[in-house]
Formats: C-alpha cells, sequence, structure tokens
C-alpha cells in the first residue's frame, strides 16, 4: 500500500513540475483562474512617472505593489495582481477609470526613495488611496490618519477583490464582462458633479476625430481652412491644457505637414509626412491619449454614446467659453467642421438643416449656448423615437431633454402634455444658461482628482473663457489674440524671414496655452 502511495505521490509531483508556472498556481493555488499567458495589465512605474502617471490618471483610485523583482513571493503574487487588474486597467478592462493598479520595484535603485516615502518593509506591500493622493505623497504606518492606506487581505486574486468591493461599497466580480454591468456605471442625470470626468472624453474624443481626420485624409486644398479655424478655436478655448498646447504645436507646423494649403509658397519645398508619422509624432491631447475607453460617456453597450457623447460636451464647452465678440465665428467653424469631417452622413445632414435656419448672428455667447442647447434637445427627441421604436438606444442612457429635474429645478418653469406622448416644457431660460455655463464650464474643467487637492485648481484643466463665464488667463487671452486674429500673417512673416521653411521660433503666447 505504501508502495502505491509513494507511487502516486510522485506521479503527481511530477505532472506539477513539468506544468508551466500559470497551470501549476492554478492547481496547487485558490482554485482561481490565474492567466500567466496575457500582456501585464498592471502599469509599471518608477520614481521618473510615477507622480506624472497617477496625477493624471482618470481613476479615482489607485492601488501600488511595492515588490522586488528577485522575490520568489512576488512572482508567484503576481498573476493574482494581474487577474484583479484585467477588470480595471486597459482599454480591454471590464471596469475602466475607477481604479489604476500600478507595481513599483523597489530592488531597483531609481525606486529607492520612491519607496522610503513610502516605507515599504517587506514585499508585497500594496497601498490603497486616491489617485492624486500618491503624487508627492508619502504613507507612514504610524500615522492613524491616512487617506493612504495599507491592504491587510489581498494574498490572493479571491480576497483582494474582496477588500475592493468591501472598501468601496461595490459588487465587482470575476464574472463581469464588459458592457454587461450597467449597475457599475455613473447615473450623469442625477449627479452634476460627473461631468468633472468628461474632461477625459473630451480629450479623447478630440484625439480620436483627429485620427479619423488624417486615416481618412481628409485634409484637403478645400478643408485646410476651416480645419486651421477649428483648430485656432480649439487652441484657445478647449478645457484641457494639454490639448490646447498640442493643437497649438500642429498650428505652428501646419505648413510643413500639409504644405498645399492656402499659407504655403510651393508643396514641392517640403516632405509630406505619412498618416501615422503624424499621429506619433503630434499628440493632440498627449501621449496618453488615446486611451481607448470613456469614462463620463461610457455606454452600458459597446456602440452606444462614447465618440458622439465626447463631441457634443466639447461644443457645450466651447459655447460658454467664447468671448461675446467670437460667438458668430465659432458657431460656423462648429458647422464648417461637422460638414467637412464628421463621418456620420444623417449626423452632418440634420446638423446642416438646424444649421441653415439660423438667419441672426450671434452676437452674445449666451446666444450660441442657448441656441445649441436647443439644437441638442431636438436631436434628442429625434433619436430618442428612432431608438424606441428600432431598439437601438442605451437602456441605461435613453436619450432625454437636457438638463433633466436632477441636475437643475429651477430651469423648469412648468411643463404640460401636449399629446399622449410628448410633453410641452416652459423653461426659465436664463437658468438655463447659468446651468450650462457652471455644468460645461467650471464643472467639467475641475478634473474630478482636483477636487481632492484642498481647493487648488490643476492648470492641466483649467478653463478659458470671456467674461461671460469665468475669468480668461493672461496667456489664454494673448493666445486668443494670436491664434484667431494673426495667426496668417505671423505665418507668412515666418516663411518670408525661414528660408528652409522650419519654424524655430515658438511664440510666447502659445506657451501659456
Amino acid at each position: 500500500m505504501r508502495l502505491v502511495y509513494g507511487t502516486f505521490f510522485l506521479s503527481f509531483l511530477l505532472l506539477i513540475l513539468r506544468m508551466p508556472a500559470g497551470e501549476a498556481l492554478r492547481s496547487v493555488g485558490d482554485g482561481t483562474d490565474l492567466r500567466t499567458d496575457l500582456p501585464d495589465a498592471t502599469v509599471e512605474l518608477n520614481s521618473s512617472n510615477f507622480d506624472s502617471v497617477l496625477k493624471e490618471s482618470p481613476a479615482s483610485f489607485a492601488i501600488a505593489e511595492f515588490f522586488a523583482h528577485w522575490c520568489p513571493a512576488c512572482r508567484n503574487y503576481k498573476p493574482h495582481y494581474e487577474k484583479v487588474a484585467r477588470l480595471f486597467n486597459g482599454p480591454d478592462a471590464v471596469h475602466p477609470g475607477i481604479i489604476l493598479m500600478t507595481r513599483v520595484d523597489c530592488a531597483m535603485k531609481i525606486n529607492a526613495n520612491l519607496c522610503d516615502r513610502f516605507s515599504v518593509g517587506y514585499y508585497p506591500m500594496l497601498l490603497w488611496g486616491p489617485s492624486v493622493k500618491f503624487v508627492a505623497g508619502k504613507w507612514d504606518p504610524k500615522q492613524e490618519k491616512s487617506e493612504i492606506q495599507s491592504i491587510d487581505d489581498g494574498r490572493t486574486a479571491d480576497r483582494l477583490l474582496n477588500w475592493i468591493n468591501k472598501k468601496m461599497g461595490s459588487s465587482f466580480s470575476f464574472d463581469d464582462e464588459r458592457y454587461e454591468n450597467e449597475n457599475t456605471l455613473p447615473t450623469n442625470v442625477s449627479d452634476p458633479e460627473q461631468i468633472a470626468r468628461a474632461i477625459y472624453d473630451v480629450e479623447e474624443a478630440t484625439a480620436l476625430a483627429f485620427e479619423i481626420i488624417i486615416q481618412h485624409k481628409m485634409i484637403k486644398s478645400s478643408t485646410q481652412a476651416p480645419l486651421i479655424k477649428f483648430f485656432q478655436i480649439l487652441a484657445t478655448h478647449h478645457p484641457s491644457k494639454r490639448c490646447r498646447r498640442g493643437i497649438a504645436e500642429i498650428l505652428l507646423n501646419f505648413d510643413d505637414l500639409w504644405p498645399s494649403g492656402p499659407l504655403s509658397i510651393s508643396s514641392e519645398e517640403a516632405p509630406i509626412l505619412q498618416e501615422q508619422d503624424v499621429l506619433k509624432s503630434y499628440s493632440i491631447c498627449g501621449k496618453e491619449v488615446p486611451r481607448h475607453y470613456w469614462i463620463f460617456c461610457r455606454g452600458s453597450k459597446n456602440d452606444t454614446r462614447g465618440f458622439s457623447c465626447g463631441l457634443w460636451v466639447l461644443f457645450h464647452s466651447l459655447s460658454v467659453r467664447v468671448g461675446d465678440g467670437e460667438s458668430q465665428s465659432v458657431f460656423t467653424a462648429i458647422c464648417d467642421f461637422i460638414q467637412n469631417f464628421f463621418v456620420c452622413d444623417d449626423c452632418r445632414r440634420h446638423f446642416h438643416e438646424m444649421s441653415s435656419s439660423v438667419s441672426v448672428p450671434f452676437n452674445r455667447t449666451r446666444d450660441l449656448s442657448m441656441w445649441l442647447w436647443r439644437a441638442h434637445n431636438k436631436v434628442n427627441e429625434r433619436l430618442n423615437k428612432e431608438e424606441k421604436a428600432l431598439g437601438t438606444g442605451d437602456p441605461r442612457f435613453p436619450k432625454i431633454i437636457w438638463p433633466p429635474k436632477q441636475l437643475c429645478r429651477p430651469c423648469y418653469v412648468s411643463s404640460s402634455r401636449k399629446r399622449r406622448s410628448n410633453m410641452k416644457i416652459y423653461w426659465n431660460e436664463d437658468e438655463v444658461y447659468k446651468f450650462l455655463v457652471r455644468y460645461y464650464g467650471r464643472t467639467l474643467a475641475s478634473s474630478h482628482n482636483d477636487a481632492t487637492l484642498s481647493g487648488k485648481y490643476d492648470e492641466s484643466y483649467d478653463i478659458t473663457t470671456s467674461t461671460n463665464a469665468v475669468a480668461v488667463p493672461v496667456g489664454a487671452a494673448l493666445a486668443i489674440a494670436v491664434a484667431s486674429c494673426t495667426f496668417g500673417a505671423l505665418a507668412c512673416f515666418w516663411r518670408a524671414q525661414q528660408k528652409n521653411r522650419k519654424y524655430t521660433h515658438q511664440l510666447h503666447s502659445f506657451k501659456d496655452i
């Protein structure tokens, strides 16, 4: 009998030793499906990028794993950590934009001071907290009140996810599938602060629009002028400072990138970059964008919201930031952009019909903002009927009249039913305009992370607008004057002064965009 047991044990041991590492972990671990053949979902950080990555992350919270590459326990723990990370990290995440899961190798000399900052005393060590609190922050186990805290029960994937659920009051599961977890999505119609997270979606939509324009080769001699005009507006009024800087750089190099345009002398004097080279060389909203997922604009289905939602938020944001004297030119620029660069043909046609009905120029910021608000509600009304009839709408986010009472009760004077299915709403338009300025102005420009910065305002998401909404920074005011009034003249001057046609002079005002 002993020989039989001994033979069985030896055979089992040999089987384990012959298995790949991941298979062995599945056999002797806690029964979870630990994959080791997938790309890492965690973000590897070091002392040079730790603060910047966490500062710019859309995620509300972060987990930092401090480990050493020589540590066997760390190597064995990695599949567990990666399994949880795949729920939250990357473009294929089931629940993106909620938790950023990171790793720091404390065995690397470059990270010695960083690991000391967080009092790393054993491996692997997990810390949890708001993403922004890790930035220039530290952790001391003796400190009683700290928003950064140690995860004391996360030694397996199941236990770590259970800890997260208890901490957040959530119900995340490894069985969750993407776009099938409606209960985890934010309720935008009842929480006015959710629009702050749309800053990341506006960046995403801006970058995606640029990708579409480049990949579809839509920049031609007939479309360069409207694109330049739209970019000039974005360079001064986009709610994201990163996008303003990226767009300004493209404007400064526009004649080199597309030399057949009206500002160029000869198309043979400068090489044209290939489409992919342009996208690689010019990150319109920073190198982290596009992230390939949505946050505020994320739908409960794969094909709903997203890009169109991000563009609408951008247009509303522009409408409350421009000055009275710019309202008509911004309206024309938005219309020309949609007509020339928006690839949805029906959308383009319907928007053209609405914009063509405008008979009087917009002389005030309010006029433009209110027209865009009415136009958007008309679109929502039309799409709501179509989507109900066809069953193609988003069940979590059906098209509604905006804003709902939950967000702006003073906006409603009264409502009455016109027909069996239609409601006639009487608006207090003064209150509606105040809501638009507040919602798409100050609240949008303040990223969700900034709310924890003790009232401090992150300049990466500062607001550039006329006094109709909020104050204009001096640098942005200079940029408005340059980009909107004299960009063409300056470009001609540069070309005349520089025989090699390479702009080496950088506009001082653009540095503050």
